[in-house]
């Protein structure tokens, strides 16, 4: 009977704090950041401040730090929060709550990146566009959608449009959902680094330096990025010139790049449309720079690509930026392929035929094309490097498991 007590007492201050939530309605005025801020901080859990439709000023960065509330517009292009003119701030808003909905609104033009939350979980972006109006250009701030260190990601239904990095990024994160959403103009389209079991499945990257990353980077709290499954996207024409600012990690990545892969770990490409862009299709490699970190694992291994279907590729590399579209062009003799796996492998297994097969799995792709490179024959300038046989790779797909997000 007391345990009995108990649940009810719950389950009343439960509904209880539920039936108080409030809807705070804000319209376009003189000083919107203060009527915003303020109740976003005056907030209670359950409560949902609602920006109706019109044009939003602001000079200053929000912020949300209550957990449970909402934040929604009337329309994902109808409520418009303008930066243009931010005196102050790293971004146009941080979320450092829980349980936090992103709805129906748009960001333009942050001094930074356009949202950043760290450190939280379950947060939801559903229907939010981020935007810099004035082209693709270094000034623009870094990201667009960018959850750093956090569980439990929903992004759905989103748009980023202009980023000097990634227009969609999760970092560091676990259990991540990025679906129906389009990244254009970006440098970075969608970003996945150092994260764990991240689905990536229905969304456009078109018009981007690079359409989809998934990278590992040394010396973060957070490394080792693994299960990751990239499906069902439309990864076409990422051919926009590299306008990251000096010193950028996705500085490297040449212009006209479907999906690269970067030092991670169990990785599933499948049924995905990739095509029209002009380097490749898609590429595996290993981080290549030098690091103190000596935890770090800098290969790539078990990364599985079948069923997906390709367009034309390779017709008009990029031979400036970085290096990888430059070593892919001479290798291939300017017929490139598909799919590039740069075939480097830890040196106590380089002799070894069963790791080689062990990091590239490869399933049916249509008539998809295959090149990757002999690290014994590439020292020896009297053999040919190249390596072809596309067969040679195929074996079975362990198709990995689904991403669910848990709600506390």
């Amino acid at each position: 009977m007391k345990y009995l007590k108990q649940v009810s007492l719950c389950f009343f201050l439960l509904n209880s704090s539920l039936l108080s939530a409030d809807i705070i309605e804000i319209s376009p005025s003189a000083d919107p950041y203060s009527e915003i801020q303020e109740a976003l901080i005056l907030a209670s859990i359950g409560d949902t401040i609602k920006l109706s439709d019109g044009y939003y000023e602001l000079e200053d960065s929000l912020s949300i730090d209550v957990d449970g509330i909402s934040l929604i517009g009337s329309s994902i292009n109808g409520t418009i929060l303008s930066f243009i003119n931010q005196q102050s701030g790293a971004q146009g808003l941080l979320v450092t709550s829980n349980d936090v909905t992103l709805k129906k609104f748009t960001i333009q033009n942050a001094k930074g990146d356009a949202i950043k939350a760290k450190g939280v979980d379950n947060i939801k972006f559903i229907n939010v566009k981020t935007e810099w109006t004035g082209g693709p250009s270094s000034l623009n701030g870094a990201y667009g959608l960018y959850p750093v260190e956090s569980t439990n990601v929903l992004i759905d239904g989103c748009v980023a449009i202009g980023a000097s990095d990634a227009g969609i990024y999760v970092g560091q994160s676990k259990n991540i959902i990025v679906k129906n959403s389009t990244a254009e103009f970006n440098v970075a389209g969608i970003e996945i680094e150092n994260s764990y079991y991240a689905d990536v499945y229905n969304n456009t990257a078109t018009n981007n330096t690079g359409g989809i990353l998934v990278f590992d980077l040394p010396s973060l709290p957070q490394q080792g990025g693994h299960h990751v499954r990239v499906f069902d996207n439309n990864v076409v024409n990422n051919n926009t010139d590299n306008f990251a600012p000096e010193g950028n990690i996705v500085g490297e990545v040449p212009r006209g790049t479907g999906v690269l892969v970067q030092a991670n770990s169990d990785v599933e490409i499948f049924n995905n449309n990739i095509g029209g862009n002009e380097t490749i299709n898609i590429a595996v490699v290993t981080y290549s720079y030098e690091t103190d970190d000596e935890q770090y694992n800098p290969h790539p291994s078990r990364i599985q690509i079948h069923n997906n279907k390709f367009g034309i590729s390779g017709h008009n590399p990029d031979l400036e930026t970085g290096e990888l579209a430059k070593i892919l062009y001479e290798l291939s003799e300017g017929d490139m392929p598909d799919i590039f796996w740069d075939g480097v492998v830890p040196i106590s297994k380089i002799l070894s035929s069963k790791v080689k097969k062990e990091t590239i799995i490869l399933g049916n792709n249509g008539d998809a094309t295959f090149l990757s490179i002999s690290p014994i024959k590439y020292m020896l300038p009297f053999l040919n490097p190249v390596i072809r046989d596309y067969d040679w790779f195929v074996g079975d797909i362990s198709p990995l498991e689904r991403v669910v997000l848990s709600e506390n």
